[in-house]
């Protein structure tokens, strides 16, 4: 028999700013929770912390990707004629798993689970890669490939959300330098979410390293390279010389 949930909702007032939370259930497992409110239309959406957001099991795996992974290697090691495609259907399956881990991701970034999301935009990547490696068609094998500049950008996010976290700034910096790098270098797509997608995350990179320069402590190289350019413009060109030398033995390693 269904049950109404008003006691649900009114236990949880709807605040755009304060609409995700974790729980755990009865059973010990880890859930995300999220208040919505649309119009007349009230609810909360539940989905799981670990395996499949929805809790499904396809074909017995624990994810769809795990399923048709396994079955090409198996038609590999088997050397099987034709080799492995995936068809329209199982691409199609492959794309809603995606979408379904994507808004898990997004929901865990809020709650600054950095961990997770990590490992969530990873099993992402590698759904792409899979499905650009083997799909039938060409729409299907191209079809995920605008996304790549969001799914790095918070990949490289949450990996410097944990550095950040244990004091290491400067590998928060490089992350964020080489996902930018990366983004810049991505092959041209003529698809308007690439194009979109890819300047929104280079400003937020560039808004995040900008953020991070403000609170990293300086190190010793840039509190020489401070000193190197207050010489240079007082035309201490000695001591200039001197903190240039300084400089290199450092970047060596000989000081």
């Amino acid at each position: 028999m269904a049950s109404d949930i008003s006691n649900l909702l009114d236990a949880w007032p709807y605040d755009a700013n304060n609409n995700v939370r974790r729980i755990v259930d009865a059973d010990g497992r880890e859930k995300v929770q999220v208040r919505i409110e649309q119009g007349p239309f009230r609810g909360i959406l539940q989905m799981n912390v670990g395996g499949r957001p929805d809790g499904a099991h396809p074909y017995g795996c624990e994810f769809a990707l795990d399923y048709f992974q396994q079955t090409q290697k198996a038609v590999r090691q088997k050397g099987e004629d034709p080799p492995f495609k995936l068809n329209h259907d199982a691409c199609g399956e492959l794309f809603d798993e995606s979408r379904c881990i994507y808004e898990r991701y997004a929901f865990l970034l809020q709650l600054s689970d950095f961990k997770n999301v990590v490992h969530d935009t990873e099993r992402n990547m590698r759904l792409f890669r899979f499905v650009n490696q083997y799909g039938e068609h060409d729409n299907d094998r191209m079809n995920l490939e605008r996304w790549w500049p969001y799914v790095l950008r918070i990949h490289a996010t949450a990996r410097a959300m944990l550095a950040i976290k244990s004091g290491a700034y400067n590998d928060a910096r490089s992350i964020l330098r080489k996902v930018t790098d990366k983004i810049r270098e991505f092959p041209e797509l003529d698809v308007q979410e690439f194009h979109a997608e890819r300047e929104r995350s280079l400003e937020a990179l560039a808004e995040l390293e900008e953020a991070l320069e403000k609170h990293r402590k300086p190190t010793r190289r840039d509190k020489l390279e401070a000193e190197l350019q207050q010489a240079v413009q007082r035309e201490q060109y000695e001591r200039a010389a001197d903190l240039r030398d300084r400089i290199q033995r450092l970047d060596t390693g000989n000081d």
